[in-house]
């Protein structure tokens, strides 16, 4: 009470509340901060995990930044030579210079096309990771679901196709933040409801990270089944795919040849610590070291023109065209820098920053 009342009196005497991001905006004005340092503190104040809060801190102290920049001066440096040499013919050139640079510029493309390949492996570290849980109808999906929470959060029926969409709710194993995602059965059906929810499912499973794959122990494989492992086949490319033999405490009845050799052996109703063990142990495999990696859709942006415009710099390179080489690194150049610093600055700064707390 006292606070507000002090603060309601500095407003009468003229002060005005800070609108959200406006510190880190003037940090960013002045020159006191980049763009990529800006937007890592946007983000460090939303982190939801440790995993998250470690990358995005190490983006506030410079690393990425530092990376840039050199790679920003070492294309300048080539200009520069270029730019000397477009004066003098070809065969005045100094010997070797142009394979020099060629193989500068195929260096950094290498790193960069890494930066974003890493980036895109990784990015669940810091927006969390995204685990779909698949099946036919049945088969324990929603039970599953129940055990990894610790409630009743998905209803639970003898009847076949009981969930008709998908169910999220997010939980941290370990240092990683994850979201579950309860799905209806995978099979053919007349019902139009669960029809969409069969597509909800399979759209879910296509932009998942994991795939938590649950079979029926007690039952001999079906049609339904192999459905399933068909659509498994279709998207896994290169998610982690868990295989789960449910309700092993009866009988088992379902081929397990047909299946990887992995399988993990649970009993829903019960125990559901075996997938968490196994999900935090991928996890834990997916940690960022010293690795640098692009933590917006500007930046992910901006290198991937970067990578463009350094092919088609070297295609001119390689037929002499010095002018137009010289051209295409120039656009690199740009590309590179509006990662720190853009030219739009009011509309892109103003955009960004609004999404800051107060004050921040």
């Amino acid at each position: 009470m006292v606070a507000s009342m002090i603060l309601e009196t500095l407003i009468d005497f003229g002060a005005r509340l800070a609108t959200p991001g406006e510190f880190s905006k003037r940090a960013f004005l002045n020159g006191r901060v980049d763009l990529i340092k800006a937007e890592a503190v946007a983000r460090l104040i939303e982190a939801k995990s440790e995993d998250a809060v470690k990358i995005l801190a190490k983006q506030v102290a410079g690393g990425l930044g530092e990376f840039i920049n050199e790679a920003r001066d070492s294309l300048i440096e080539i200009m520069a030579h270029i730019e000397v040499s477009i004066d003098y013919a070809e065969d005045d050139l100094p010997l070797n210079l142009l394979e020099k640079i060629e193989e500068k510029l195929l260096t950094l493309e290498r790193k960069l096309e890494n930066i974003i390949e890493i980036s895109a492996r990784k990015k669940g570290l810091i927006s969390g990771f995204k685990a779909v849980i698949l099946g036919k109808p049945n088969v324990g999906k929603s039970t599953l679901l129940n055990q990894i929470l610790s409630t009743n959060r998905a209803i639970i029926s003898t009847v076949a196709g009981t969930t008709r969409d998908t169910i999220e709710e997010e939980i941290r194993v370990g240092t990683h933040l994850i979201k579950i995602v309860d799905t209806a059965g995978i099979r053919d059906s007349s019902d139009e409801v669960e029809r969409i929810g069969i597509g909800r499912s399979k759209e879910a499973a296509k932009s998942a990270d994991m795939i938590i794959a649950l079979f029926d122990a007690s039952k001999k494989v079906d049609e339904e089944d192999m459905e399933v492992l068909t659509f498994l086949e279709e998207i896994k490319g290169d998610k982690k795919c868990f295989y789960l033999l449910n309700k092993v405490e009866k009988d088992l009845k379902f081929d397990k040849t047909l299946l990887p050799k992995e399988v993990i052996e649970i009993s829903a109703t019960k125990d559901a610590s075996p997938i968490i063990r196994k999900i935090r142990e991928y996890l834990d495999t997916q940690k960022v070291d010293s690795e640098i990696i692009l933590i917006s859709e500007n930046q992910i942006r901006r290198v991937k023109e970067t990578t463009k415009a350094l092919k088609e710099s070297k295609e001119f390179l390689n037929e002499g065209s010095l002018e137009l080489f010289s051209f295409h690194l120039h656009e690199a150049v740009d590309a590179l820098r509006a990662i720190t610093r853009p030219y739009s600055v009011d509309e892109v700064m103003d955009k960004m920053f609004s999404d800051f707390c107060l004050g921040k």
